[in-house]
């Protein structure tokens, strides 16, 4: 009869975890994650035939910590605000799993950026689009843009390069929503890109 294996696969998953968020997704290796449980490099292997499996498992484990962190920002007052602020406390709180789930090339252990917008995107559509009266396509324009902006920042923290205090950073979430939002609501078909924008920078010229 063969021995019990001590170690579930949650369990081995969320030493895996731990190791990535100290080392990078790199790290995950079975003697790296052998050495968090304290054992050998056997029950590893009893869930998986290779590391790489291993590896997509941290991948959602980690997205499910970013949706939690979300999810946390959509019951601020004013919900897409509070994501923003949350985005920016993971890449401070979690820079490797930042790393991992936002400036890893899409392979068999991450989707990339893009598909992690998209899943934020669709967790603060509604919001937006009843606090800004948008709709669907609207939302998901500004949403895009401003998330850009959070990302150029997270990247900032997360390489060690930011120079900007949270008040600062802040005030540039405010001032490109404002700006943002008041161009998508006062120039007609901007977020389906049916405007003239030759025509709307030669008023702003003659205007100064």
């Amino acid at each position: 009869m063969p021995p019990r294996v001590k170690f579930q696969q949650e369990e081995i998953v969320n030493a895996a975890l731990n190791v990535a968020r100290k080392k990078g997704i790199e790290a995950v290796t079975a003697r790296e994650v052998a050495a968090e449980l304290h054992v050998s490099s056997r029950p590893i292997f009893t869930y998986y035939g290779s590391m790489d499996q291993l590896r997509r498992d941290v991948y959602d484990l980690a997205k499910e910590k970013y949706r939690t962190c979300i999810e946390t920002g959509l019951t601020e007052k004013i919900p897409f605000l509070g994501v923003g602020k949350q985005y920016i406390r993971f890449a401070k709180e979690e820079p490797e799993l930042y790393k991992l789930l936002f400036l890893t090339k899409p392979d068999g252990a991450a989707g990339g950026a893009m598909e992690v917008l998209r899943f934020s995107q669709d967790l603060v559509r509604d919001s937006i689009m009843r606090i800004y009266k948008m709709d669907a396509h609207t939302a998901d324009c500004y949403f895009r843009d401003m998330w850009l902006i959070a990302f150029s920042f997270a990247t900032l923290i997360v390489t060690d390069d930011c120079p900007y205090t949270e008040e600062q950073m802040n005030a540039v979430f405010s001032e490109m929503s404002l700006a943002v939002c008041k161009a998508f609501k006062e120039i007609p078909g901007m977020p389906y890109g049916n405007y003239s924008k030759d025509e709307i920078f030669r008023d702003l010229i003659e205007n100064e």
